[in-house]
């Protein structure tokens, strides 16, 4: 009889989950014209034994279209296009959240349409570069500070976007906080250095932030959204800055007055970044009642752990999804990971190291 905990059942705000597993957000780039595809459902339902899914990061606007051939869920046919992975998880017994991704300054104008703009909070570049199918690699640009009616209008997309999440069938939404990305660089005053109500101190930093959940869980239930963070996280050029601490406390303690549920925090020190401070972790789960995820190079042993201590709730595992799509089976019977990871087709176009992975034999 196994007794792990991880594999039991568990209910998430009005969403019962058949194990605490999470498949975390990838971005995986096949989203041909930024519309989900037949293929993109296939992987997904490939992948529905998870207890939750969380898409890889979808733009709730034109203007949050950073990556070359990332989704969107702002239009009629990227809805109809989420509706057959929504049914595909759905039919194969699994759960999935999608992931509203505004990459901000993150982007480039050669992977956005026509009259779209790359905004953040202030007109400070990013170092480093993107791909572009056009043109390869290149710089990230100077962004536009957003204006007053760029926050209005930014706020009205996430709420338009939500609307739609529940459309295309979706279980809830996370909010991406994490990574570099728009939300997290209102954040920082590295990447966010405005005078009026939304910089400066850390409570106006965490203004825009709140506001956006507060208005998404308004519009489809506090108990359907999540939100990702990234304390400790440097991924597209977000140094440390010397009030991580106070920030995280500060907007986990409001968060939970807001009654979300859950709180998805990302370590990527396997990856060479700055590892997250257990204080860090800690203070998130003394400031919020709701469900953690906890992230960041888990094996079937770590994970079991951080949950029976409740330090998190569920357990998110990234890249060996990738090449495991039977992951919950392979944990649960002792059976080998698949180390056949091709890192080469993580972002390319079609079914090659997306859906073409075996699950195993015994």
């Amino acid at each position: 009889m196994n007794t792990y905990k991880i594999f039991s059942p568990i209910e998430i705000g009005s969403v019962e989950l058949i194990n605490h597993i999470v498949m975390a957000p990838m971005t995986r780039c096949r989203a041909n014209g930024n519309i989900p595809t037949e293929l993109m459902a296939e992987y997904y339902k490939q992948r529905a034994s998870a207890g939750l899914i969380i898409t890889e990061g979808t733009s709730p606007s034109p203007n949050g279209l950073g990556y070359a051939r990332i989704p969107g869920i702002y239009s009629t046919k990227q809805v109809e296009g989420w509706k057959k992975t929504t049914a595909a998880v759905h039919d194969a017994g699994g759960k999935i959240f999608v992931q509203f991704m505004h990459t901000g300054r993150i982007s480039h104008r050669l992977n956005m349409p026509a009259g779209a703009q790359i905004i953040a909070p202030s007109a400070v570049k990013a170092s480093g570069q993107m791909w572009t199918d056009l043109q390869k690699m290149q710089d990230f640009p100077v962004p536009k500070e957003m204006s007053a009616e760029d926050l209005v209008q930014t706020t009205a997309q996430f709420v338009a976007a939500s609307k739609n999440a529940v459309e295309a069938g979706f279980d809830g939404v996370e909010l991406h906080a994490a990574n570099g990305y728009l939300l997290e660089q209102f954040l920082s005053p590295v990447s966010n250095i405005r005078k009026d109500k939304y910089g400066g101190s850390i409570e106006n930093r965490s203004r825009f932030v709140l506001e956006i959940v507060a208005a998404v869980a308004d519009e489809i239930g506090s108990r359907k959204t999540g939100i990702r963070l990234s304390p400790y996280g440097v991924a597209s050029d977000m140094p440390l800055y010397p009030e991580i601490d106070a920030t995280y406390n500060y907007l986990s303690y409001h968060l939970n007055k807001l009654g979300i549920v859950y709180i998805h925090i990302v370590d990527h020190s396997a990856m060479g970044a700055p590892e997250v401070p257990l204080k860090i972790k800690n203070l998130i789960r003394n400031n919020f009642k709701n469900d953690i995820i906890l992230s960041g190079a888990y094996d079937k042993e770590r994970a079991e752990k951080d949950i029976q201590s409740g330090l998190g709730d569920l357990i998110a595992f990234g890249r060996p999804f990738i090449n495991n799509p039977d992951l919950v089976e392979r944990l649960k019977n002792n059976w080998p990971l698949s180390q056949d990871l091709h890192m080469d087709l993580f972002y390319t176009a079609d079914a090659k190291g997306y859906t073409d992975y075996p699950v195993y034999k015994a």
